[in-house]
């Protein structure tokens, strides 16, 4: 009950003496131990204590007289003792591969490497030993099942990511930046970091699936998404402060679920045709475009051909008519017959010839003039080889 409670007139205080209602400074009453008002020395308390003691265990021993407690050396060093418990109990061991997190009031004080260590014990210090050599690891699909999510293309798609991750190393950590060391993050940081990982991983291939298709994701493109996660989710983790390090990311398996999987081979067997379709396209185009290159590129050289032709006799007509011209101006008469028998010579060179003298006074046998020229041609050839055989 509290102290001011006075059952039966009592004027006890609460360290079971008398009230001193009376005067006195801090160093009044004659003994030392303050005046009214001032708290109870230590002999004082022990006395009132073993009064107290007796009377709750009955007030008498075997023989009737009051039970006498431990006098004040005995009970001094019975404290002392306790104390000494009590400093012991901030030693502390931190295992290979441990770091000890040591807090004061709540607030970080300390990181202490493996080995005995001492902190001041409870309520002023803490201790919290935190495994920075094993690797932790986590599944999305930790309950059996799969999340779904959905691809660029707009297709759905189950899949499974295993994390491992550990506390990130504080080799290069310097107590004077100012800066938590990771083991430490990862204490304060997060409450629980299975559940932290697992959340934000899955977050980050959410991103990454969203951000590819469907394909790429069930085949050649699963090192991609492995990268891409890993790299997120570390920047993510970082964000938080939460002194983890990402050591690999697994991207299981991925297919669509079981309830699209008949329409989701259906668009596979279209996409398959649609390619074989696209295919012969492709190789009908490339037979036929490399001919037809071909035939432009004869037609072009026949045109250039011709051009040139056309040029080339245009010039020598014009340089034959220069030169004719050029001749003329010097003896017009004689350019202009030798013009008229050479005009003469290519018309009726080829034709057959009848000569007829008007002059002779009627009509004369003909002089075939072809036939004596076959004639006079084929003697030029027998002397052409009788000559040879000779």
């Amino acid at each position: 009950m509290p102290w001011t409670d006075k059952p039966n007139g009592s004027n006890n205080g609460p360290w079971g003496r008398p009230q001193n209602n009376g005067g006195g400074g801090s160093n009044g009453g004659g003994n030392g131990r303050g005046g009214g008002g001032g708290a109870p020395d230590l002999e004082e308390l022990l006395r009132s204590g073993r009064e107290r003691f007796g009377g709750g265990r009955g007030g008498s021993g075997g023989d009737g007289q009051p039970i006498n407690l431990p006098q004040g050396p005995i009970m001094i060093a019975i404290l002392i003792g306790i104390a000494a418990l009590w400093i012991f109990s901030g030693v502390y061991q931190v295992q290979p591969g441990e770091r000890g997190v040591v807090t004061t009031f709540g607030k970080f004080s300390s990181l202490t490497d493996p080995g005995l260590n001492w902190h001041i014990p409870f309520p002023v210090q803490e201790v919290r030993t935190v495994d920075v050599a094993d690797q932790r690891s986590v599944s999305i699909a930790a309950t059996g099942r799969r999340p779904s999510m959905l691809t660029s293309d707009l297709n759905i798609v189950d899949v499974g990511l295993d994390v491992n991750y550990r506390v990130a190393s504080d080799a290069t950590w310097n107590p004077e930046s100012g800066e938590l060391p990771n083991a430490a993050k990862f204490v304060f940081a997060i409450e629980n970091p299975d559940a932290t990982v697992r959340a934000t991983a899955e977050a980050a291939l959410r991103e990454v699936v969203g951000a590819n298709k469907f394909e790429p994701i069930t085949s050649r493109g699963r090192s991609i998404v492995n990268d891409r996660t890993a790299e997120i989710l570390q920047q993510t983790l970082d964000s938080y402060g939460s002194g983890i390090e990402v050591v690999r990311v697994n991207f299981g398996k991925a297919e669509p679920p079981a309830q699209v999987v008949p329409a989701q081979r259906d668009v596979i067997d279209a996409t398959s045709d649609a390619a074989q379709k696209v295919n012969v396209a492709q190789g009908f185009a490339n037979s036929e475009i490399p001919r037809a290159q071909g035939d432009a590129r004869q037609l072009v050289l026949q045109a250039e051909g011709y051009a040139a032709a056309v040029v080339s006799e245009a010039k020598g007509d014009a340089a034959r008519f220069i030169s004719i011209l050029s001749e003329y101006e010097k003896a017009p008469e004689v350019t202009r017959q030798r013009m008229y028998l050479e005009t003469m010579e290519g018309v009726l060179g080829d034709m057959n010839k009848v000569v007829i003298d008007d002059d002779a006074g009627g009509t004369l046998p003909y002089l075939n003039i072809n036939e004596l020229a076959r004639d006079a041609q084929r003697q030029a050839v027998r002397r052409s080889q009788e000559g040879g055989n000779q």
